[in-house]
């Protein structure tokens, strides 16, 4: 909670975790407090949990909450924490965000309601209900038209910024970098944005971006935080080899759909106890699982 007054101090690589199951597909808590403890001793910025990443669409709120609750102990802040909160209802994401800010998050990330298709006017009335509903908590738009079927523009993302002041960033999730610079010239350079896409995370700093939130996070915390920082301190040189050494990493991610090829990693380097993904998901085939070993091999030194 000790940066939800300034949330502008949230910045660098914010890891973006999975959520562990066991191998019966119950939630592994055990294993996730861990990926925290792991994720803070290599460096990484802030903790995220319930993006896309975290699979939140298969938990019930329940869950989600109980996943929640279990980072905000484990990182009993240490770093900024910003927990996804959104969903497809309203009622349910609203939900989710009072649990955020009695759990201490620092801010909250609410992606665009999926499936329905929400025009730029509902999609204010959305994000507006939400802010003024928690008019003392950060909340980060989260923008991912890939999965959600609707992009918020920077038109909307620029009024939703001048109509709430607790409204103070975005995460972009979009391969258009020219809508990156759209969104920061309608919001202002002051608005907060971190990419979460991997190969737009070191792009995004030279026009004032505050970080990323990607994936790589999760199997190589170190190199992904040690660019931000080598940016950040002016080794731009040390930022562009770090950048091209994480994409064999970022070609493994998405070798099958994500997170199910970062987790099956992570169960063979031991980090969690299962790489159970839940349905519809299924853990990487065999042909997968090829393609997976030979880019590893390719960024073994990063992945620890």
């Amino acid at each position: 909670m000790k940066y939800r007054s300034d949330p502008a101090a949230i910045r660098g690589s914010i890891a973006p975790l999975v959520t562990p199951f066991t191998a019966w597909g119950a939630l592994d808590l055990a294993s996730l407090r861990a990926l925290v403890r792991w994720q803070l001793d290599q460096g990484s910025h802030g903790i995220s949990l319930g993006g896309s990443t975290g699979e939140p669409s298969a938990q019930t709120v329940e869950e989600r909450i109980a996943a929640m609750t279990a980072v905000a102990q484990e990182i009993a802040d240490r770093a900024p924490f910003l927990p996804g909160t959104g969903s497809a209802k309203l009622e349910e994401t609203l939900q989710l965000t009072a649990a955020a800010e009695r759990l201490g998050a620092d801010a909250v990330l609410v992606i665009t309601p999926y499936y329905a298709r929400p025009g730029q006017e509902a999609l204010f009335r959305w994000y507006a209900t939400i802010a003024g509903e928690f008019p003392g908590l950060p909340i980060v738009i989260y923008n991912v038209p890939s999965r959600t079927a609707v992009d918020l523009a920077p038109e909307t993302a620029g009024r939703l910024r001048r109509a709430h002041a607790n409204i103070v960033g975005i995460k972009e999730t979009t391969r258009d970098f020219e809508h990156f610079s759209r969104v920061l010239h309608q919001c202002g350079r002051d608005f907060l944005m971190w990419s979460g896409i991997e190969l737009l995370c070191l792009p995004l700093l030279a026009i004032g971006g505050a970080g990323f939130v990607s994936a790589a996070a999760n199997l190589a915390p170190a190199a992904v935080a040690r660019m931000y920082t080598a940016y950040a301190e002016g080794d731009h040189e040390r930022a562009l080899e770090l950048h091209y050494a994480l994409h064999p990493l970022v070609d493994l991610l998405f070798v099958e759909t994500n997170p199910a090829p970062a987790k099956w990693v992570l169960e063979h380097r031991g980090r969690i106890a299962s790489a159970h993904v839940r349905p519809p998901l299924i853990s990487p085939t065999p042909a997968g699982i090829t393609r997976i070993e030979a880019l590893l091999a390719d960024c073994e030194d990063l992945v620890r």
